[in-house]
Order: structure tokens, then C-alpha cells, then sequence
């Protein structure tokens, strides 16, 4: 007696899913490795399960970069000139966002002034300006402890200078 067909859709019950997917990929390795050992395939089958665990089967006559390798040559596509080029535009933009950081930083020390022009001096100045508030308003508590640090030893001052006497 054969088994009935079952209906293709997303198993609701997290345990029936897990016990799918186990089964499942169990029968998918096994038949990739019957593929590759009857005709010589060269299979690489990667998984992720919705839980995030990676699976993966490789033939053992061939590496992960030469599977990458014959995609390529198949399709036409280059895969890593791509992401090459992602990553070096990444690298551009970062490495021009470093470059004004760092130019920024050498004329708030008072460095690199003499290719600015009096619009940009003057945002400069403004921009130290709001430095200067911010530092001044985190003064206040700073100032209270070293006057009460400061009265503190005048009073024992005093004091010891009224015993003495």
C-alpha cells in the first residue's frame, strides 16, 4: 500500500516542522552522496533551517571555491568581481569619510586654517562654540564639588588654626 500524497505547504506545528526538515535533509545528503559516488557528480548542497543552523554537503573530488568556480564558467556571472567591487566602493567612501574626519579634527586644533575660507572659518568657530556650551553646562557639577572639596578644607584649616592658637 502506498502513502497518500501530502499537501505541499508550511508545517504550522514547530515540532512536526523540525522533525520535516530533519528527515528531509537527511534524505536530500543521502541522495547527493548517491549522486556523486554512482555518477561521478561533483553536488554541493548548502542549508539553513528557519532556525539559522547551517547544513551543508560536499562531493569530496571537489572544494566549496571550485563549486563557486564551475557556477560561474557555467552562467557567465562573475561572483567575485561583484562583491570585489562592492567592497572596494566601501572602502572608497569609508576611506573619504576617514579623510575629513581627520582634516576636521587638524583645524579644531588649529591646523590646516589657511585653505579655509571665511564661510567655513566661521562655521568652525561656530562649531567650537557649541564645544565650549557643552563643556561649560558638565562644568557646573565639576565646580560645586571643588567648592564643597574647597570649603571642606577650609574649615578644617580653621580650625586647626584655632587649636593652635
Amino acid at each position: 500500500m502506498g502513502r497518500g500524497k501530502i499537501e505541499i505547504k508550511k508545517i504550522e506545528n514547530a515540532t512536526n516542522r523540525q522533525v520535516t526538515y530533519s528527515k528531509r535533509r537527511n534524505g536530500l545528503f543521502k541522495k547527493a552522496q548517491e549522486l556523486t559516488v554512482l555518477c561521478d557528480a561533483k553536488v554541493s548542497l548548502i542549508m539553513f533551517s528557519s532556525t539559522g543552523k547551517f547544513h551543508e554537503f560536499l562531493s569530496p573530488n571537489i572544494s566549496t571555491k571550485g563549486v563557486f568556480d564551475l557556477y560561474q564558467k557555467a552562467t557567465g556571472i562573475d561572483l567575485w568581481n561583484s562583491h570585489y567591487e562592492r567592497m572596494d566602493e566601501n572602502y572608497r567612501r569609508l576611506k573619504e569619510i576617514n579623510k575629513k574626519l581627520r582634516r576636521e579634527i587638524r583645524q579644531r586644533m588649529g591646523g590646516d586654517l589657511n585653505e579655509l575660507n571665511i564661510k567655513e572659518l566661521q562655521a568652525l568657530e561656530a562649531k567650537m562654540d557649541s564645544s565650549l556650551l557643552a563643556i561649560r553646562e558638565r562644568k557646573p557639577p565639576l565646580k560645586r564639588l571643588l567648592t564643597m572639596f574647597l570649603g571642606t578644607m577650609s574649615s578644617k584649616l580653621k580650625q586647626t588654626n584655632t587649636r593652635r592658637r
